[in-house]
């Protein structure tokens, strides 16, 4: 047997003669029908394949001795920049006092007068219009009992009025508005505060800190460590001239921890197809505090979850996150390949009189507060030992493209020949009928 016919049994796709087809009316529409549908299944299969989904995964975050960025933009309207310190603390024993890296205060006019920016000064040690120039190169400033900073700009001495207060917060000791202190007569420190005492503040900028349960915190006055207790200089705070005193209300501008996640990222969360549509909001953007009484504190209670992004293909160009502790502020757990390092955080607030008594006001009479504290901003975080990695991945595989085209033209030309051969029978059995009659 030849061996072309062997394989002519296995034929399951016998044909018919060209002269025993019948081409009818019926059957060219549906031919029409079912082409378009395929063309439409078709471009269907192909955008799913082109699709690209978030695809979330919960791990253990492993990470061991990192760094955090936290990025935050404070205004204080009824409080001058003279009296405002940011400090951060952590349970690893750290503690930043007066923070000045990467972070601007900016001073505002008073809310009579609009609010508007007067200037902005980046917060750095020993800046060039701080520093004693036109005295005698040969002058030593006294430090009035206390200690001399050791980052004073001349080893031993107090040559400017900041480095007088440095001196007293390291020694534990309360300023005042410097009356008697050479240092800061000559600058006018005093004058040059009571000129700001109707003015607000905004705090603006990045600290980085280290990932570990801690907090931060912006209060009036300098800060200092007595013994294990955290203390700040308030005499200057309760002293004013200011009619019923400074207060601490705020809007919380924007506050995040990481890197800002791409917009491009942002507006695919905002397909309504996926299920993370509220994903990486920073939930206090835009909290606004108000209060009259200058013994107030403010305390928001922040969970933060690290969370990672890796866009669609970043495993072929990966190299590495950026962990230079002396990268600037802004560029850390940002990568070439567009992956990201990053971390959301759900909050809880609560705020007080620093006098004490109950929220009958707020219609919780049962609530009783504690007396004492320290006015001011608190915002304590704590880590999740769990981290989300939100990956890129497309919502099918090509094989899977294939295949589904391949069912989609299969399942359409199948129903449509069934479809005709419905359609011929019917219009041969009506023929029939109908001879018949005659």
């Amino acid at each position: 047997m030849p061996a072309k016919s062997r394989f002519t049994r296995l034929d399951a796709f016998t044909k018919t003669v060209e002269d025993a087809r019948i081409r009818t009316t019926s059957g060219g529409i549906v031919t029409i029908v079912s082409l378009i549908v395929v063309l439409f299944l078709a471009w269907g299969e192909w955008t799913d394949y082109r699709r690209i989904v978030i695809h979330p995964e919960l791990i253990v975050d492993k990470g061991r001795g990192e760094r955090m960025e936290i990025h935050l933009n404070v205004t204080f309207p009824r409080i001058p920049c003279e009296l405002l310190t940011l400090d951060v603390m952590d349970v690893s024993g750290e503690q930043q006092h007066g923070v000045q890296h990467g972070v601007k205060k900016t001073r505002l006019r008073p809310q009579s007068e609009g609010g508007g920016d007067i200037d902005s000064k980046a917060l750095s040690l020993h800046a060039a219009e701080d520093s004693a120039t036109h005295l005698d190169p040969s002058y030593c400033g006294p430090c009035y009992g206390a200690s001399a900073p050791t980052n004073a700009a001349k080893p031993g001495c107090c040559n400017t009025c900041d480095e007088v207060r440095e001196a007293y917060a390291r020694s534990s000791w309360a300023f005042g508005r410097g009356e008697g202190v050479e240092q800061c007569e000559r600058e006018h420190y005093a004058e040059r505060l009571d000129e700001q005492r109707h003015e607000g503040c905004r705090i603006e900028g990045g600290l980085r800190v280290n990932k570990v349960v801690g907090n931060f915190h912006i209060a009036p006055g300098r800060s200092f460590s007595n013994g294990n207790m955290h203390v700040h200089d308030l005499k200057n705070y309760w002293d004013t001239p200011v009619a019923g005193g400074h207060s601490f209300t705020h809007t919380i501008h924007h506050l995040r921890f990481g890197p800002q996640l791409p917009d491009d990222f942002g507006k695919k969360l905002g397909n309504k197809h996926l299920p993370w549509t509220n994903h990486h909001l920073n939930p206090l953007d835009g909290t606004k505090q108000e209060t009259d009484d200058p013994n107030y504190n403010y305390m928001y209670f922040v969970k933060i979850v690290p969370t990672s992004y890796l866009p669609l293909g970043w495993e072929k160009k990966f190299a590495g996150f950026r962990d230079d502790h002396s990268a600037d502020i802004g560029a850390f757990g940002q990568s070439v390949d567009g992956s990201v390092e990053t971390h959301q955080y759900s909050v809880t607030s609560h705020k007080r009189s620093l006098a004490g008594g109950d929220d009958k006001a707020e219609g919780h009479e049962e609530r009783m507060h504690s007396r004492g504290g320290i006015p001011g901003v608190f915002f304590s975080y704590d880590i999740s030992p769990m981290k989300v990695i939100n990956r890129e991945e497309r919502a099918k595989t090509f094989l899977g493209f294939v295949a589904g085209l391949c069912a989609a033209v299969g399942g359409t030309l199948t129903v449509a020949a069934a479809v005709d051969r419905g359609l011929f029978e019917g219009a041969t059995r009506l023929r029939k009928l109908r001879s018949k009659d005659l």
